[in-house]
């Protein structure tokens, strides 16, 4: 199965989860992702991501120097960005539950 398809549909839902506890920098949140197992997300998408989640007003930003380079600017999960979090969740668990019961066998005929 290919997972680049699997990933478009759920990138917004994990970025999202990612940010719950901690605000990042793109490369930061790019690299927790990975380390929780999405090894084949792509920089592209997650920066084109946080852009869309931004516009969408589920993020707000802050600009933080850098003594290594450039200033990094840090990504964090707003009320609504909390909200949409909640109800992405719910919509996956609700697909997923589906999935393992197809999977199972155990799908209502």
């Amino acid at each position: 199965m290919d997972t680049t398809q699997l990933l478009k549909g759920v990138l917004d839902l994990a970025v999202l989860a990612v940010l719950r506890e901690d605000d990042g920098y793109g490369y930061d949140i790019l690299r927790r992702l990975r380390a929780a197992g999405l090894d084949e997300v792509g920089d592209a998408s997650v920066y084109g991501t946080l852009r869309r989640l931004f516009t969408a007003g589920y993020l707000t930003t802050y600009v933080v120097p850098s003594e290594e380079g450039p200033h990094r600017k840090y990504y964090a999960l707003n009320p609504a960005g909390r909200t949409q979090l909640t109800r992405s969740s719910t919509v996956w668990r609700g697909f997923a539950g589906t999935m393992d019961s197809l999977l199972d066998g155990k799908a209502a005929a």
